[in-house]
């Protein structure tokens, strides 16, 4: 019989249980973790990872598509949907086999079933092998994610209407797509299916689509996704889906207008719900609000010794969110010394459809609804000599400062490889760095990360390359 009892219990395998469990592991705590799928969650396995392989091969295919305009010549492309499947799976299977590693490595037990609260300082796991084990605990993780929002009427069947599950193992690819929902996963979708040669339509009920980025991205994103032949509807809702034997019919309301339009298949990414059913919170201080658990800055649920990270706990859904609030949970709980609650205007978002977008702290128009003075700058793509070499030439650079303060407020990106440009200010922001540090620094030459120095000294008319 394996040890039941631990230091801490973490409930869920996702980015935010398994690095949880990791740090409380190297803080020498005895340490369990309960998984009732896969390790890794949905992140590694049905989300962040095997997207980022989809959108890798779209990309390269988009290229390849282009090549006339680097001087190579390359004759009937064409793609297999089987083998671009079986590569996105590989890389996920890869990586989540890696996470299973890493628990051998840190000495982490691991329970492959479903867990409940049971009582102070108790946990009953319905394994997988059928039988059931109680478990004891000093401090509880919860750490259970979140799942795709179902909405009525929308409701996805794995055939017609997909979940972003079946989106990522397609059977064959569809001609004509419907995606509900602008944000990041629809729009990701959207962007991979656009790129592959399918017709593709955006739905938005808000009045812009990434409708949590900033306007000016928002705009320049709709303009780049519809000069690819993307057809976009915003302030637009859907409100029946006929099936037929291999095609929908959707309703879609714009201004008040109805119309139909048939697509092979629709793609539902409309938000997401927390995980939060028998988990035994009922009769517990831990409090739901919209299928969320409420805690603290610290994770603290209001439950002696019970915690919770990650999606489950709330906005932003984020898998590196999840990542820092495990450690920051587990260093308070082992009373590690100078730990910093999350600050969410810290953690950057990142969408990786064709243009990437990137963007953290506050918008323009929220900084402004603050009362706040601003000094705004923006530097454009085509001003880069490496953009220009790429052969990537659209997409701007934002950044927002406190015109008192000098505090770097928000920055704000569409582009090539933004993604991974706004580490940069990711830093900045956590080193409270203002305008001036960030002017004296050198940036390399030539380097796509100029145009955050150039975006910096535009906010203060100092601009050199444009």
């Amino acid at each position: 019989m394996a040890e039941t009892n631990f230091d801490i219990i973490v409930v869920g395998g996702g980015p935010g249980g398994y690095v949880a469990a990791i740090r409380a592991a190297q803080l020498g705590l005895k340490t369990a973790v309960v998984e009732r799928e896969h390790m890794g969650g949905i992140c590694l396995n049905w989300g962040c990872i095997p997207t980022k392989a989809l959108l890798r091969t779209s990309e390269v295919y988009s290229l390849i598509k282009h090549a006339d305009s680097f001087g190579l010549s390359v004759k009937d492309v064409s793609f297999d949907a089987k083998k671009i499947v079986e590569r996105s799976r590989k890389v996920a299977n890869q990586l989540s086999s890696g996470v299973s590693m890493l628990m051998k490595k840190n000495k982490i037990t691991v329970f492959d079933g479903a867990a409940k609260l049971a009582g102070p300082g108790k946990l009953a796991v319905a394994l997988k092998d059928k039988s059931n084990a109680t478990l004891a605990y000093k401090n509880v993780i919860l750490a259970t994610g979140a799942r795709a929002r179902q909405l009525p009427g929308l409701e996805t069947d794995g055939k017609l209407v997909w979940s972003y599950k079946e989106a990522m193992v397609p059977p064959e690819f569809p001609k004509s797509l419907l995606v509900i929902g602008s944000g990041a996963i629809g729009i990701e979708f959207a962007s991979f299916y656009r790129t592959m040669g399918a017709e593709v339509t955006v739905c938005e009920v808000l009045d812009r689509i990434l409708p949590v980025e900033d306007a000016e991205v928002s705009a320049f994103a709709k303009r780049a996704f519809e000069k690819q032949g993307m057809k976009i509807l915003t302030s637009a809702t859907v409100s029946n889906l006929k099936k037929g034997a291999n095609n929908v019919t959707a309703t879609i309301t714009v201004g008040g207008k109805a119309e139909q339009i048939t697509v092979d298949r629709v793609i539902s990414a409309v938000g997401i719900v927390g995980n939060v059913e028998n988990l035994g919170l009922e009769g517990t201080k831990v409090k739901v609000d919209k299928t969320h658990i409420v805690i603290d800055q610290w994770g603290f649920t209001g439950e002696p010794n019970v915690y919770a990270i990650g999606d489950v706990a709330g906005p932003p859904w984020l898998a590196h969110k999840a990542m820092h609030e495990g450690v920051l949970v587990v260093e308070k709980i082992a009373g590690v010394k100078g730990v910093h609650p999350m600050k969410t205007e810290n953690i950057p978002g990142c969408t990786y459809c064709q243009p990437q977008v990137a963007s953290i702290g506050l918008t323009e128009a929220a900084a402004k609804a603050k009362g706040l003075q601003l000094k705004v700058g923006k530097f454009p793509f085509i001003g880069n000599g490496k953009a220009i070499a790429l052969g990537e030439p659209e997409g701007f650079i934002k950044t927002i400062f406190d015109a008192k303060t000098g505090e770097l407020l928000g920055a704000h990106m569409i582009g090539a490889e933004v993604t991974e440009l706004i580490q940069g200010y990711s830093v900045a922001k956590t080193l409270e760095t203002t305008e001036a540090e960030l002017m004296a620094t050198v940036f390399p030459h030539p380097t796509l990360s100029e145009m955050m120095h150039e975006s910096v000294l535009a906010a203060y008319g100092r601009t050199l390359h444009i």
